[in-house]
């Protein structure tokens, strides 16, 4: 008996795919390289390379205490699950009174006492971050409130308006027409 040699030749699909197969590995990492601008531009602003944020706000006199405010991302607040729409901020304590600063506070609409001073700022002295909460019924006309609290128990507050605080907050809560 003789076996007769049989050359099957491989599908249309089988040899388009060996073709291409290399051509699709290098675009499987090309992919991810034109995210990489992005990734590295957070990475310098979360290290403090590129500032405190995305817009800076400036300096800010509370009391005998100043501290430099800017926004994380310069965009529309994001809803962050049942805690509702949050924005955040970045601050910076002047070096002068980073040891004397017990805690700083910020929070949209004056607050009624240090029990509802606001968000806390979390981090070191020369960068500190918060979330504040979009209240429901927040408007335009709204100020973002700073507060402080000494070691020796003094309190300072001071206010600037959310337009100038956060001009697409304020932006967002016009299109939304005071109701987030």
């Amino acid at each position: 008996m003789s076996q007769a040699n049989t050359i099957v030749s491989p599908s249309p699909l089988r040899r388009l795919w060996h073709k291409w197969r290399f051509h699709l590995n290098i675009l499987l990492l090309l992919i991810p390289l034109g995210f990489m601008p992005k990734y590295f531009a957070d990475v310098a602003m979360f290290r403090g390379e590129s500032g405190l944020g995305a817009r800076d706000i400036g300096e800010i006199q509370v009391g005998p205490w100043s501290l430099r405010l800017a926004e994380l991302r310069d965009e529309a607040p994001l809803l962050n699950g049942p805690a509702g729409y949050m924005k955040s901020f970045n601050a910076a304590l002047c070096k002068a009174c980073a040891n004397e600063v017990k805690a700083t506070y910020l929070r949209i609409g004056k607050p009624r006492s240090l029990r509802t001073a606001g968000a806390i700022f979390f981090g070191t002295p020369y960068r500190a971050g918060t979330s504040v909460p979009i209240p429901k019924h927040a408007s335009t006309d709204d100020a973002l409130w700073i507060t402080m609290e000494g070691w020796d128990g003094s309190m300072h507050q001071a206010s600037i308006p959310l337009s100038q605080a956060s001009p697409a907050t304020a932006a967002w809560l016009a299109q939304q027409g005071g109701k987030p």
